[in-house]
């Protein structure tokens, strides 16, 4: 059997309009980002007069989307565009069309409507703060959606059974520059010890995928006269929440803690592996997640990559990442502790490139994961697909 190239597609709950697309990742290539591009299908016998629009917004969101304080909503709204495509306001079969529309447009006829928009490189990517077991509702994320929806204007109040949103993710993949591995030495002098210690720990490379096992290389040289007790190597993970009020957190998303010893005036030279994984971090509030599709399997957020002269104060979540490399030493007076931290960069590998397949093996894949993900007003669609199934274009 041939393969099968999947459309995102969900429809309005009065089917009036609905969005067609061919990918929900974008990627920002950070002195470029991938422009945002589908089809509205539209039933002009339905719109009774009213207009057809398509909107791409990225909010940042902190809290449940329908609780206020004081008037002011757990949001910030910080890019939106909204296009008109219905009726259209330029020949569609003069415009610039991606192939993926090209191909959408033949197979749904003379009703659909392409869109295209072009992001900025200055926004943030798509990132999400994983929250507890008991936390209920929106959690603190950068999310992208598009929307179509029907109106007289598009300054008018949108009805929910009118519109239809879908999430897409704005994403970033390793650079094919790895640059020069992480490397640190230090010598730490020890009370009561004549002698200090020499600490050197480094990393095979710069650039590690998400699942990719890190090697750490640790050199002890022990001329003090007392003994490392304890090695312990973290991976840890740096979220700075930079839009609304600058936090941080620091969460340890891999630890390993090896039983080698050090005695007086001995040395170790060892590498030690390291695997952080979100199947192991299921159950830690705050650990930043790539942006996530309901039902999609994510992981660990991406390092972030900012262009030079973007205000980070605008790119809602920033995260990084670094080894530390911890001794425990002691003697008779008590223990003391030694610590290098190596940053490093945890990525997605870049994919192949997709071809984009004939008409006949285009297949709509109906969004049972994407129900709950649109902002609020998006549940009113459920009842219309949620139990279709995908059929063959």
């Amino acid at each position: 059997m041939s393969p099968k190239q999947v459309v995102f597609k969900k429809m309005s709950r009065d089917k009036t309009v609905g969005v067609y697309m061919g990918r929900r990742d974008f990627v920002d290539h950070v002195d470029s980002v991938d422009p945002v591009d589908g089809v509205v299908l539209v039933d002009p016998s339905l719109l009774k007069g009213n207009k057809a629009f398509v909107t791409l917004s990225c909010v940042f969101r902190y809290g449940p989307d329908d609780e206020e304080v004081l008037g002011i909503a757990f949001r910030r709204d910080i890019y939106m565009c909204t296009r008109q495509v219905y009726p259209p306001l330029q020949d569609k079969e003069k415009s610039t069309h991606t192939k993926m529309q090209e191909k959408l447009l033949r197979k749904l006829g003379d009703n659909a409507y392409p869109f295209f928009f072009e992001l900025p490189d200055n926004l943030p990517c798509s990132v999400g703060l994983q929250p507890a077991a008991t936390d209920v509702g929106k959690y603190c994320a950068v999310d992208f959606e598009v929307k179509a929806f029907s109106a007289k204007s598009p300054d008018e109040k949108i009805r929910k059974r009118s519109s239809v949103g879908l999430m897409i993710r704005k994403v970033q993949y390793a650079p094919e520059d790895d640059g020069p591995p992480p490397s640190v030495q230090t010598t730490f002098d020890l009370v009561m010890s004549e002698k200090p210690l020499h600490l050197e720990a480094s990393l095979g490379k710069k650039i590690y995928y998400h699942g990719e096992k890190i090697n750490i290389h640790v050199d002890i040289n022990n001329t003090s006269n007392k003994t490392v007790k304890n090695i312990i190597l973290l991976v840890e993970q740096v979220a700075n929440v930079v839009l609304y009020s600058n936090d941080s957190y620091v969460k340890a998303v891999a630890m390993e803690e090896p039983n080698d010893t050090v005695e007086p005036g001995a040395t170790l030279k060892k590498v030690f592996t390291i695997l952080p994984l979100l199947a192991n971090n299921h159950e830690k509030k705050g650990i930043a997640l790539d942006g996530k599709l309901k039902y999609e399997d994510t992981s660990l957020a991406s390092s972030s990559i900012v262009k030079d002269g973007v205000l980070q104060e605008v790119l809602g979540i920033l995260v990084s990442y670094r080894v530390v490399v911890k001794l425990r030493v002691g003697g008779s007076f008590g223990y003391s502790e030694v610590k290098v931290e190596l940053p490093f960069q945890l990525m997605q590998r870049k994919p192949e490139p997709e071809s984009v397949l004939p008409d006949s093996e285009l297949e709509e894949g109906v969004l049972d994961d994407l129900k709950n993900c649109c902002v609020k007003g998006s549940k009113e669609n459920e009842e219309d697909d949620g139990n279709a199934s995908p059929a063959e274009g």
